[in-house]
């Protein structure tokens, strides 16, 4: 222990990671040079910089270079750094002079600043090794949050450092020719993960790369049996792998879940160990069969958006991953448990949309409606009962309802439920009618129930 405290102090004394040549000579080049601005704009920021007296100077040229001056020198930055008080502490007319001297050429701008934002990934790097090492010595976190919050440091930087630079259309439409041919050598099969229900994937075409996918419900709807559903068929017929985080039920339940979905065994009698040999020969066969699925299941409550991150990046790295389910988003724990409601919800959703485009799968994220389905007359839902449904229903690519018309009348349509397409960024609304099996907690494929034009799905009134 000591060995390993006295390496890391003596890593911390020394000076970290910096070029400050590099970075008078970028600021050289710009006051030399206008142009090279919009060269090295999506490079460094004000922050990249070492030196503080560097940092005030190259955020007053980006505030001349903002407000459309053109003819930035070292007359029109010292008045700027004048006006903000600031020309005395980055050395004065002497040091602008000095930088001017120190600039070998103008055209090498692109080549220091990327130095420059080296220099600041390795400071950061450092930082976050630093501010690591003081939470595992002062021992005062879960391991898990220790971790979680490393890797969460470590991926903040390498999406900071990422270079936002211009991509021809030429270049992107040559992917989406690539993209086109693709689906249409796949002869009229659906271009993403199939759900296992075949109208619903007539009306999504599958679940897509990149989409959050919101399926909300009141409670005891089904919807965590139909989440259920879908894992095991894309895992089964797809050889996809599904990872399920579940906040609210355990991996026993889900598992037993799974297991009744397979096997087509009655819950009830599962559950009351009342089960016949035909039943017990099923279980077995149902047990090695999903035991051969990619089905990964975090039942850890609480989890923050941080950690399902880093547990989804690191299953994605090791092995593979084609689709995350999370049951359900309200429970997700803040990061800030002091914000609003509202507010928490919005960058949950946020930062949900942003982990189904880095890790290029389709998410699909269970949710709460709220109460008002109740009150009135029209059970069905809308995209309004989604709680908190601003934020949720602007970042989601898919929204969709699950409602069962016999959960509130059992006369009326007993086994039967709707998924209710509300909302789907790339295709049609409507409606996909599916038969419910209550027993083994199944849903089944129905023949596709077709509204005509002008129907429920262009009633304004309710709330689509």
């Amino acid at each position: 222990m000591a060995t390993a405290r006295s390496a890391s102090e003596s890593l911390t004394s020394k000076l970290p990671p910096q070029n400050l040549d590099a970075e008078r000579g970028v600021l050289g080049s710009v006051l030399v040079m206008n142009e090279v601005i919009d060269e090295i704009a999506d490079i460094i920021r004000p922050s990249y910089f070492y030196s503080d007296a560097h940092q005030k100077m190259f955020a007053a040229i980006w505030r001349l270079h903002e407000s459309g001056v053109r003819g930035i020198d070292a007359v029109t930055l010292s008045e700027e750094l004048k006006r903000q008080q600031e020309l005395t502490d980055v050395g004065g007319i002497p040091y602008l002079a000095e930088v001017l001297e120190s600039v070998p050429h103008a055209a090498h701008a692109k080549y220091y600043a990327q130095i420059v934002r080296d220099k600041w990934i390795q400071r950061s790097l450092t930082y976050a090794c630093n501010e690591i090492l003081t939470e595992c010595y002062e021992g005062n976190n879960e391991t898990q949050d220790v971790l979680a919050t490393a890797e969460q440091r470590i991926f903040k930087i390498l999406e900071q450092q990422e270079s936002t630079e211009k991509i021809a259309l030429n270049d992107i439409l040559f992917d989406t020719l690539d993209r086109i041919k693709e689906r249409l050598e796949m002869e009229g099969t659906i271009s993403g993960l199939g759900s296992g229900f075949s109208d619903l994937d007539r009306q999504l075409n599958g679940f897509q790369r990149s989409e959050l996918v919101i399926l909300a419900a009141r409670p005891s709807m089904g919807k965590t049996a139909l989440i259920c559903n879908i894992a095991e068929s894309i895992a089964a017929d797809g050889g996809a792998s599904v990872l399920l985080f579940s906040l609210e039920q355990s991996k026993l339940e889900l598992a037993e879940r799974l297991l009744c979905i397979r096997a087509r065994v009655n819950g009830h009698n599962l559950r009351a160990g009342d089960l016949t040999d035909s039943d017990r020969d099923q279980l077995m066969q149902a047990s090695s069969e999903l035991s051969e699925m990619s089905i990964y299941i975090d039942d850890q409550p609480g989890r923050t958006m941080a950690q399902m991150g880093a547990i989804a990046r690191r299953l994605k790295r090791r092995d593979r991953l084609d689709l995350i389910i999370i049951d359900y988003l309200q429970l997700i724990e803040p990061e800030d448990k002091n914000a609003p409601r509202e507010q928490q919800i919005a960058l949950i959703s946020r930062r949900l949309k942003f982990l189904s485009k880095e890790l290029d799968i389709p998410v699909i994220a269970l949710a709460q409606l709220n109460r008002g389905v109740e009150l009135r007359e029209d059970k069905r839902p809308r995209l309004a009962d989604l709680r908190e449904s601003g934020s949720i229903e602007q970042d989601a690519d898919v929204v969709m309802f699950l409602h069962r018309a016999d959960a509130y009348n059992p006369e009326d349509r007993p086994g039967e439920a709707d998924l209710i397409v509300a909302k789907n960024r790339s295709g049609p609304t409507g409606l996909v009618t599916l038969a419910w099996l209550k027993e083994s907690m199944r849903f089944g494929d129905l023949s596709r129930v077709d509204e005509p034009d002008g129907g429920y799905f262009a009633d304004d009134s309710r709330g689509f």
